[in-house]
């Protein structure tokens, strides 16, 4: 049930993320979801891709610095509060989101949010026991 996700450290300059899609495009890669922080000097792109050992292999070569951290998928209702339920469920059982982003599959069907947690097992054993949906990898790397 846990996603594998890539995190790349970019220098905060003009061109770096265009570089980091344009290795990725070339060498097959897709793109399934992102997240991008940044601060003063540098930046976070978190991603989820077809094939996540491919684009680690590809952006190493090209020099970047790139890390692997494993994160879970979950299913949201696509309407006002579908959200909402999610976190109240995790709230109710004390468990930290450390950081999520998401991405709507089909409009009006479900959402497909990503999160990160501090305790991933537990996080997924909750989730499943309260009938949310989380998504295994496989299916996530072929959205």
């Amino acid at each position: 049930m846990k996603v594998e996700q890539i995190s790349i450290f970019l220098e905060n300059k003009s061109g770096r993320l265009a570089e980091v899609t344009r290795i990725l495009g070339e060498n097959g890669v897709n793109i399934r979801a992102l997240s991008l922080a940044d601060t003063t000097d540098f930046g976070i792109l978190r991603i989820i891709v077809n094939d996540t050992e491919k684009a680690k292999d590809v952006l190493k070569k090209n020099n970047f610095t790139v890390g692997k951290t494993e994160v879970i998928a979950v299913e949201v209702p696509d309407n006002p509060g579908g959200l909402a339920g999610i976190l109240d469920i995790l709230k109710s059982e004390d468990l930290n989101v450390e950081y999520m982003y998401a991405f709507v599959e089909r409009s009006g069907e479900d959402a497909v949010i990503i999160f990160r947690f501090d305790e991933i097992d537990r996080a997924i054993k909750v989730l499943g026991e309260k009938g949310v949906t989380v998504l295994p990898g496989e299916k996530v790397y072929a959205l």
